[in-house]
């Protein structure tokens, strides 16, 4: 039988988690689609997308266009004639004219159980709603944001105190799990491909820095999945003094009322805050250019008790 000729298009580390799941198991795809290099860094390096490392290191060639509307990038893939093209958090979208060009069409591994959370930022979507579970989609491609039928799915519960960065890790690794898993029964075409109920949409968009700004007259609950959900990237944070101070890790405590953004104590055990029905224990704080320490060290550098966070 003749080995399916594939294409791959995917960028950062969850994607490359569904490249290296796909070579392992000798599914080597013809050619690999990935982001030109950005920079990077305080340095701003241009620096090369873990999917083109990976690429390069096993010879698989790699073609990073800036675009997938220019023809002659449209033409380059069809000449391959894929018989599947697999995405996974490629960051560019894909034309029609690509969408059409494989007999099998387009798959994308998602990091959500669609249709809750389409979009960007599927993984810091389900944390900061608290939802108790999520998972991994493949879905089949077409023109709209994530709306294409689903042709499997996977599911994991989100663990207690679980941050962005643990669950985009189990997610990745699942999502190659599970693309290995079907993919035969996608090339072979025996996968039913199931509509999404529009009726259960939800979106989760890009992440703006401002997201991750800590309003104090929400509940602790609700801070607490915000500082969760953005680490690593960007990092909750609020103001102190006019300095721009992220929140690593916290917990919610019974420690007294004030005015929601109000220090109530900052001890040994850690800098407690008002905010709405109850406190914030912050228990992992950064100050700008330094490292993170425990709220227990960071309350000895300054008078806290009584400041009113921004």
């Amino acid at each position: 039988m003749t080995a399916a000729k594939l294409l791959f298009a995917g960028t950062p580390d969850f994607a490359l988690e569904s490249l290296r799941a796909l070579h392992a198991a000798g599914h080597v795809p013809d050619a690999v689609l990935t982001q030109p290099d950005r920079p990077a860094g305080r340095g701003k390096k241009l620096t090369e997308s873990p999917v083109k490392q990976f690429a390069a290191e096993h010879d698989i060639p790699v073609w990073q266009p800036e675009t997938l509307k220019d023809a002659d990038i449209v033409a380059q893939i069809a000449e391959i004639k894929p018989d599947l093209i697999i995405v996974a958090a490629y960051g560019l979208l894909l034309p029609q004219a690509v969408l059409d060009i494989p007999t099998r069409g387009c798959v994308n591994v998602h990091a959500s159980l669609l249709p809750r959370w389409r979009g960007a930022a599927p993984v810091q979507a389900a944390i900061l709603e608290g939802d108790s579970e999520t998972g991994i989609t493949l879905m089949q491609m077409e023109a709209g944001l994530d709306s294409g039928p689903v042709l499997a799915s996977d599911t994991i519960d989100i663990d207690v105190g679980e941050t962005a960065g643990s669950l985009h890790d189990r997610l990745a690794a699942l999502g190659g799990e599970l693309l290995v898993q079907e993919l035969t029964a996608i090339l072979g075409g025996s996968l039913e491909a199931v509509p999404q109920d529009d009726r259960q949409v939800t979106y989760a968009g890009k992440i703006r820095k401002q997201d991750a700004v800590i309003d104090w007259s929400c509940t602790a609950e609700q801070i607490g999945r915000k500082i969760r959900a953005y680490d690593p990237v960007p990092g909750a944070s609020f103001d102190l003094d006019g300095e721009v101070i992220k929140c690593w890790k916290a917990e919610a405590v019974d420690s007294g009322e004030g005015p929601v953004g109000t220090i109530l104590s900052a001890d040994k055990h850690g800098v407690d805050v008002a905010c709405s029905g109850g406190a914030l224990r912050m228990l992992e704080i950064q100050r700008p250019g330094r490292r993170r320490v425990t709220a227990a060290e960071f309350s000895n550098q300054s008078t806290l008790i009584g400041k009113r966070l921004g």
